[in-house]
């Protein structure tokens, strides 16, 4: 049998199966890769909110990665909600151990609801200790504005952002356009420290996107996974996301999730 590419990721459980560990997942299966998950904080959570979450054990989590790593291995590995400064520590120091190189830092901080879901201290000991180990950081518009601490409405504000991002560390810093006011495209936009570059596709007009950030990272996982490089992944993403979000679907009274396997619906069709 062909050597089948591992991906892990590190992040929350969402109950209603829109985001975190279930989306990457999800997007994981949907690229031929081996997923896997290490559980950091269980939700109580459907397609309108985070009704509460608790966190795991510290062994229980330090243990699941060790187990995955230690007999498994690893390709590429995505995190994502890490809600508190002590979950965060005890990954940095897995990744530094296991010298995981193709590490997606996804800094989960609010979820498509509006929940809050990291405190201060946790985002301060992150940006110290976890981004400088990622090979790209992916925040949203409101998480850069969350790192930097600053309003960003005009490109140059986003570029200043960029490179604050990047001074903390991490290989390259890619900020995910889908909460910018275009109508028309969705651009990412990314920053390796010398050169700014976009990543456009057609915006799709639907609240369904619960679980598209989470789809993003994990799918550059993904393809890192599978060998390509870091500027072919992140492409390569874009493109999956976009069209998971196109054919997205209605689902409880709130966001609904998308349509991670959309390659073999249309097959079926």
């Amino acid at each position: 049998m062909a050597f089948v590419p591992r991906a892990l990721t590190i992040a929350g459980s969402d109950s209603g199966g829109c985001a975190g560990i279930q989306a990457d997942l999800k997007t994981f299966g949907a690229l031929e890769v081996h997923g896997m998950s290490v559980i950091t904080s269980v939700t109580a959570q459907d397609t309108r909110r985070v009704h509460t979450s608790s966190d795991l054990p510290l062994e229980t989590i330090e243990r699941q990665i060790e187990a995955v790593i230690e007999d498994i291995g690893v390709d590429a590995v995505k995190t994502g909600m890490l809600p508190s400064a002590e979950i965060i520590d005890v990954v940095s120091e897995k990744v530094k151990q296991f010298q995981i190189e193709r590490l997606v830092v996804d800094p989960v901080m609010v979820s498509t609801g509006g929940d809050p879901l990291m405190g201060q201290e946790a985002v301060k000991v992150m940006k110290s200790k976890l981004f400088p180990q990622a090979l790209v950081v992916t925040p949203n518009l409101q998480e850069a504005e969350f790192l930097t601490g600053h309003k960003i409405t005009k490109e140059k504000e986003l570029k200043e952002a960029l490179e604050e991002i990047f001074e903390l560390g991490p290989t390259s810093v890619i900020v995910k356009g889908g909460h910018s006011t275009d109508l028309n495209q969705s651009t990412d936009h990314f920053f390796d420290g010398e050169t700014f570059r976009l990543f456009s596709e057609p915006r799709i007009e639907t609240k369904n996107t619960h679980g598209s950030g989470c789809t993003f990272a994990a799918a550059i996982t993904a393809y890192l996974a599978r060998g390509l490089d870091l500027m072919e992944s992140i492409a390569s993403a874009k493109k999956y996301t976009t069209e998971a979000i196109r054919h997205s679907f209605p689902l409880g009274q709130g966001h609904g999730p998308l349509g991670h396997f959309w390659k073999y619906w249309q097959s079926e069709q």
